[in-house]
């Protein structure tokens, strides 16, 4: 198993915009799918930061998973184009993590 620690950045001022349209639409539309979104947050430390995990029970399942929403006609024509204009593409981090023996997260 294995997360993906998925870190953005939302144009000046769009943050609040940015979390609604995750917990409204971009994260129930991939729950649907079968992702499993463990946690979101905003960052205290910059206003306009973001934070996201999402769970994975090995690489054959994420690639299904990725497959299952962004390949999708909902995804390319509804939910899709927002994200892009309310984020700062170049500025998105992605991180691979899995969790250690003693991690609850396990």
């Amino acid at each position: 198993m294995f997360y993906e620690i998925r870190r953005y950045q939302s144009h000046p001022g769009r943050r609040d915009e940015w979390v609604r349209y995750m917990e409204d639409v971009v994260i129930p539309f991939q729950q649907s799918k079968g992702m499993t979104v463990t946690a979101s947050f905003i960052d205290e430390q910059d206003a306009d930061g973001y934070v996201w995990i999402r769970r994975f029970e090995n690489e054959a399942e994420r690639e299904a998973l990725y497959a299952a929403v962004y390949d999708s006609q909902e995804w390319k024509n509804d939910v899709g184009p927002p994200v892009y204009e309310m984020l700062i593409a170049e500025k998105s981090v992605v991180t691979r993590a899995v969790p250690t023996p003693a991690s609850s997260l396990r």
